[in-house]
């Protein structure tokens, strides 16, 4: 069993927040692959289904983002699982907008829902940093996480979702590759080749000239035989 772990804060007035990210990829996990409605548990909502043939559990804390570990911790410590069977989706400041990362252990990075689970875990758990990119300035990051997507965001955000859930099974089956490529997809399709232009008709071959007329070369008197006969 796996435990995928979505960071965010509870609450309508916080669902489509920058920071919430992580709770929305976890939703459309959910919707997209058939898992079980959410439940109350671990002082979270769990929902639990199948990526390809691993079980899953889908965990999003309802303790705020600050305290985050604390239900991580209950879940696995529940479920018997170690740090490395759990992947943990978050927003990330230091990527642009629709960029997503792959990471397996290592520091917080002043992320306070990491800083939380590195408290009750220690380090070794696999994380999906999903990129909001930066407003600017270290003084707006606050303000900035905790709003809204704006309009202009929605496209993109829509497809990282998408490819987030195309992706899901591979990501439970440890092939990351294969799951970066399912989000790189979405964002980036493919583009059709278009056909080859037709050749241009070859122009059509001038006529040939008409041979000249040879001159009559007859006499009168011949002309004049030749005309009774």
């Amino acid at each position: 069993m796996k435990l995928f772990v979505g960071l965010g804060n509870p609450g309508a007035k916080y669902a489509a927040n920058r920071h919430n990210i992580g709770f929305m990829a976890l939703d459309r996990i959910a919707s997209e692959h058939g898992f079980g409605p959410w439940q109350g548990k671990f002082q979270a909502e769990i929902s639990q289904g199948r990526l390809g043939s691993h079980k899953i559990a889908l965990l999003k804390p309802m303790t705020f983002m600050n305290l985050s570990g604390q239900a991580v911790g209950e879940a696995m410590r529940f479920y018997q699982l170690d740090p490395a069977d759990i992947v943990v989706f978050h927003d990330e400041l230091d990527l642009a907008p629709g960029k997503i990362r792959l990471k397996q252990g290592g520091g917080h990075a002043g992320h306070n829902g990491l800083r939380s689970i590195h408290a009750h875990l220690g380090p070794d758990y696999a994380r999906v940093r999903l990129g909001i990119g930066h407003p600017g300035h270290k003084d707006r990051v606050a303000p900035y996480v905790l709003s809204d997507f704006a309009k202009s965001d929605q496209a993109w955000l829509d497809d990282l979702m998408r490819g987030i859930a195309d992706g899901a099974e591979a990501l439970a089956a440890g092939d990351g590759a294969r799951f970066s490529n399912a989000v790189a997809l979405r964002m980036a399709p493919a583009r059709v080749s278009a056909p080859p232009a037709p050749k241009p008709a070859k122009p059509a071959s001038p006529p040939a000239p008409a041979a000249p007329a040879l001159e009559d070369t007859r006499s009168p008197l011949q002309k004049l035989m030749d005309k009774f006969r």
